[in-house]
């Protein structure tokens, strides 16, 4: 799955509103819920490095919100990684090169959507 597809998938599998919240970073793209502003995902283009890959060039990726008894585990998959710029308790970096399985992002999608959604009392 690339940036594109993932952007397409969301906004056709969620009720969802697309903020680009820094204008720093134009790209950066937040996913919040429409009736609470939370945010279940945020794609973004960043330095290789930064996520601990050799090279000069840029990567798309996506933080998710995760189970944090989850986060190690997923770690140990390819193009998984802890969150870049986010609790690395709570969130994930997913790459969107290729590397990790479409149905592996739209389960990880999913349980962020969920986790981040109101809950009710």
């Amino acid at each position: 799955m690339n940036r594109k597809e993932l952007e397409q998938y969301i906004q056709e599998t969620y009720v969802a509103q697309i903020d680009y919240p820094w204008v720093k970073y134009p790209s950066h793209e937040v996913f919040r819920h429409e009736n609470n502003k939370k945010w279940f995902a945020l794609a973004m283009d960043i330095p290789k490095s930064k996520l601990s890959i050799s090279g000069n060039d840029t990567m798309s990726v996506v933080n998710v919100k995760c189970d944090k008894i989850l986060v190690p585990s997923l770690w140990e998959r390819d193009g998984i990684f802890p969150a870049y710029h986010m609790s690395k308790e709570h969130w994930i970096t997913i790459a969107l090169d290729g590397s990790v399985p479409n149905d592996t992002i739209k389960m990880l999608l999913d349980m962020s959507f969920e986790a981040t959604k109101n809950k009710r009392k």
